[in-house]
């Protein structure tokens, strides 16, 4: 008898320790996927046990426990329970439910303990440039870059890629020229807009300040500028000095006018005094003929030195609209250069997109082309993540290597370009 009562001990003390064991389950299983929201294509692992008081003894549910998969209404079937909605509830939640279901159900005086884990979460799915677009399963901490690495990596093409690296080198050759000449518009640009709006600093774009080519471009410039500069003023100092003389040339013409008519009426005066003397035979006439030529070249003194200072004006005139002429032809020059240089650039601007496309075509069908081109340029990558909400919308987010993944996610991986270098 006292070894019945051993084995009785034993038994309950197993059974016991079993139904402890199923509880510490359930804690665990619902910690581990605390906040986690249960939805289609998840699986869950479901155990059931009752403690028997009347009888002292656990009793283990084995025909309801087991694996379950959450289907796409959202809902499991559990023997005795039926139908129950899991969607958008924790695994506690559902713990307490279905031990609640199956005491209302077989009405039991004592609710069963159970314990719901997640045995296989619901997939996460790749689409895009990866190498095996698809279905993957989830595990906690998944992140963008590990579900790439599920998929394979980047797409590569059938033939090792050697017709698009092919393609690609080609294109980044004739892309890299294009960025060499649009650093050389950009540099000139910054220049001509500098002279336009009278600036004594050229205000060059940060991207110029990268490498020793293009800082060689904008010194060019610099130096162009300066030169430039120093021409034309040394032209309208030039001008200014011519000025400067024929004002000068003007003053002393006025001055001798002055003493020429002086000159001119002093004569005049004497030839009018002698004029009555000649009339009464008291001076000879040749000597009136002699002043009046006299008077009479002394007025035409005086009238070339009026037509000489009336020169040195008109002089003066045409040096002022020379020096204007100068102005108004290098800003005439200055715009129309700016004009033109805008235009290329918009040119070089779509010569560039087109064979940044084609660097583009050519990566979609060899991911490493760029790697193996001579500047080992990386292809640029776009990730998103498609979601869907608690209010079964879904939305697209931006997200990169170490973004964190949840279960149902897509993926979507494109090769948007080569990240080029600017020469």
């Amino acid at each position: 008898m006292r070894y019945i009562r051993a084995a009785l001990s034993v038994r309950l003390f197993t059974r016991a320790v079993i139904c402890i064991n199923l509880m510490l389950m359930a804690t665990f299983a619902s910690t581990a996927a605390d906040g986690y929201r249960l939805d289609a294509m998840d699986k869950l692992r479901i155990r059931v046990a009752e403690w028997q008081s009347a009888e002292g003894a656990v009793r283990d549910w084995a025909t309801i426990s087991g694996d379950y998969s959450v289907n796409p209404s959202g809902e499991v079937s559990l023997p005795f329970v039926g139908e129950l909605d899991v969607k958008g509830k924790t695994t506690t939640e559902v713990a307490t439910a279905i031990a609640a279901g199956l005491q209302q159900k077989l009405g039991l005086p004592d609710r069963p303990e159970a314990s719901v884990e997640i045995a296989e979460y619901r997939p996460v799915f790749l689409a895009g440039d990866v190498q095996t677009p698809g279905k993957y399963p989830y595990a906690p901490g998944l992140t963008v870059l590990k579900a790439m690495s599920l998929a394979g990596g980047l797409r590569r093409s059938d033939n090792g890629g050697q017709g698009g690296v092919r393609d690609f080198i080609q294109a980044q050759g004739n892309y890299d020229v294009l960025v060499a000449q649009r650093n050389g518009l950009l540099a000139r640009r910054a220049r001509l807009i500098a002279e336009a709006e009278n600036k004594d600093q050229i205000d060059f774009p940060q991207e110029l300040n990268k490498t020793d080519a293009s800082r060689k471009l904008m010194s060019d410039e610099i130096a162009l500028k300066e030169a430039r500069e120093k021409r034309l003023r040394l032209q309208l100092t030039a001008l200014d000095d011519l000025k400067r003389l024929l004002q000068s040339e003007i003053e002393s013409l006025a001055k001798k006018i002055v003493t020429q008519n002086r000159q001119v009426e002093l004569s005049k005066e004497e030839l009018k005094s002698i004029s009555g003397l000649a009339e009464k035979g008291l001076v000879v006439n040749q000597r009136i003929l002699n002043l009046e030529r006299t008077s009479a070249e002394l007025e035409g003194q005086v009238l070339d030195l009026e037509t000489a200072s009336l020169r040195a004006k008109q002089d003066i005139s045409k040096a002022t609209q020379d020096a204007t002429k100068l102005q108004n032809d290098r800003d005439t020059e200055v715009a129309q250069s700016r004009q033109q240089t805008e235009a290329d650039l918009e040119e070089l601007g779509f010569k560039m997109g087109m064979f940044s496309g084609l660097m583009t075509e050519a990566m979609t069908r060899a991911p490493d082309a760029a790697r193996t081109a001579s500047n080992g340029a990386e292809p640029v990558i776009r990730y998103a993540i498609v979601r869907t909400g608690e209010d079964g919308k879904a939305g697209e987010t931006a997200a990169d290597e170490n973004t964190q993944i949840l279960p149902g996610d897509v993926i979507k991986i494109e090769i948007a370009g080569p990240r080029v270098t600017s020469n």
